[in-house]
């Protein structure tokens, strides 16, 4: 059965999000992705660029840091390609992430957070020491590798100009590698799009000039710069603060019944900042990165979020119409 290739996604507009924008709003639905994260279009184009060049054969074996999505990708791709997948996670995983990448027979090294707090950066030190310690192995280099941008190039921008029918004003993305952002801004270009891409990223992440913080959240940021994001030159950039995203997904849930990931309801928070100054009748598209069903322990539980935010879940958005992050005044 042939199941390498990620599954063209619908986009789809949505008309209940906020009150009082004008807007055509749509959402490129790719938590319907086979393993529920846009991430099975970069883990299919990294591993399709090692087969390509000799670096990967049945058998092998890869190594790479991720933060969950990207490794439960990885994980299902080595299946179906006969090879072995080492995924090197840090603590701020879900552990249903985890247990989905083990599922598909994965090993889970787990590094611990270092006194600086830079996950990411302990993770991909771990990848190299591992990469060492089993000759032969490959990483996918999902931080540097122009076959992470070429994936959304190729199938993600193609589909949501399709099921928009174009003429886009704005395009919202989430950022953590920059693959995806860069990948879409590079067909924008190429096309001669006159839509504008907005980065949205955490507030703690190095990013576009970012200052490095605390991060509990995981898929969205970064703590040391990827190589990928000298390219990444979006048309603006918003930071969201973690109980943003937290409120961001909850509203989406509640207003449109998507349950996504927090690098979503990110979006949803940035576009409750954006959206209201933009002019009457924008056309505004927004990738649905993940499912929300890792998140279900954290994002959707009030217990968890009152315990790590010390702030409401829902504060900004119940009994109110203002959406999160932002007035629509």
């Amino acid at each position: 059965m042939e199941t390498l290739n990620p599954v063209v996604t619908p986009t789809v507009r949505v008309s209940r999000l906020f009150d009082g924008l004008e807007h055509e709003i749509y959402a490129k639905l790719d938590l319907l992705q086979l393993t529920g994260s846009t991430k099975e279009r970069t883990a299919n184009g990294l591993i399709d660029e090692l087969f390509a060049t000799g670096q990967l054969r049945e058998g092998g074996t890869i190594i790479e840091s991720t933060s969950g999505n990207l490794g439960i990708a990885l994980a299902r791709q080595s299946v179906v390609r006969s090879v072995t997948f080492i995924a090197v996670v840090d603590e701020n995983a879900n552990q249903l992430a985890l247990d989905i990448m083990k599922a598909y027979g994965a090993s889970v090294d787990k590094v611990q957070t270092p006194a600086d707090g830079n996950n990411l950066a302990a993770r991909r030190t771990r990848v190299r020491e591992l990469l060492a310690e089993h000759p032969g192995s490959v990483t996918t280099n999902q931080y540097g590798s122009p076959a992470n941008p070429r994936a959304h190039f190729q199938s993600t921008m193609p589909e949501i100009i399709a099921g928009t029918g174009g003429n886009l004003d704005y395009l919202f993305v989430a950022t953590s590698t920059t693959g995806t952002l860069v990948g879409c801004q590079q067909y924008v270009r190429q096309h001669g799009l006159a839509t504008k891409i907005v980065a949205v990223d955490s507030a703690g992440s190095v990013l576009f000039g970012g200052q490095a913080g605390v991060r509990r959240l995981p898929g969205l940021g970064a703590g040391v710069l990827p190589e990928l994001a000298a390219g990444a030159e979006p048309d603006l950039v918003v930071q969201v603060e973690e109980i943003d995203m937290v409120r961001g997904c909850r509203l989406l849930v509640r207003r449109e019944g998507i349950l996504a990931g927090a690098s979503t309801g990110a979006i949803v928070a940035a576009m409750g900042q954006v959206l209201p100054s933009a002019p009457a009748g924008s056309r505004v598209a927004f990738v649905v990165h993940d499912t929300g069903v890792p998140y279900l322990k954290t994002v959707y539980n009030d217990k968890w979020v009152r315990s790590t935010f010390h702030a409401e879940p829902e504060e900004s958005t119940q009994g109110s119409e203002t959406p999160p992050g932002g007035s629509c005044e």
